[in-house]
């Protein structure tokens, strides 16, 4: 899916490790929601409440998922599914454009 219609976007970024990260939230009309957004490059970690779909949709980096102990590449476009209640780290090796959606 290329694009979202019937929508609603929060205008207020969601911002992360001073500005290197953020986001916007876009909510549908069934109640799910997703976050649009950008990853500069550098190490972080992030924790998650609920199970997170990442669509990368640009860029260069490593994921390494709860409970693995090799890291996943993505050079270009990919996708990765993240349990909730864990933790995964990420190496952004390029400006990263993604989609985060939550389940």
């Amino acid at each position: 899916m290329s694009q979202f219609d019937n929508v609603s976007v929060v205008k207020q970024a969601n911002v992360y490790f001073d500005g290197k990260v953020t986001s916007r939230t876009v909510q549908f009309a069934d109640g799910t929601k997703k976050t649009l957004g950008i990853m500069l490059p550098g190490d972080y970690e992030f924790g998650t409440d609920c199970v997170e779909i990442m669509e990368i949709l640009a860029g260069e980096l490593k994921v390494l998922l709860p409970g693995e102990t090799e890291w996943l590449n993505i050079n270009g476009t990919g996708e990765f599914t993240v349990p909730a209640n864990t933790k995964f780290k990420l190496q952004i090796s390029t400006v990263t454009d993604y989609c985060c959606s939550y389940l």
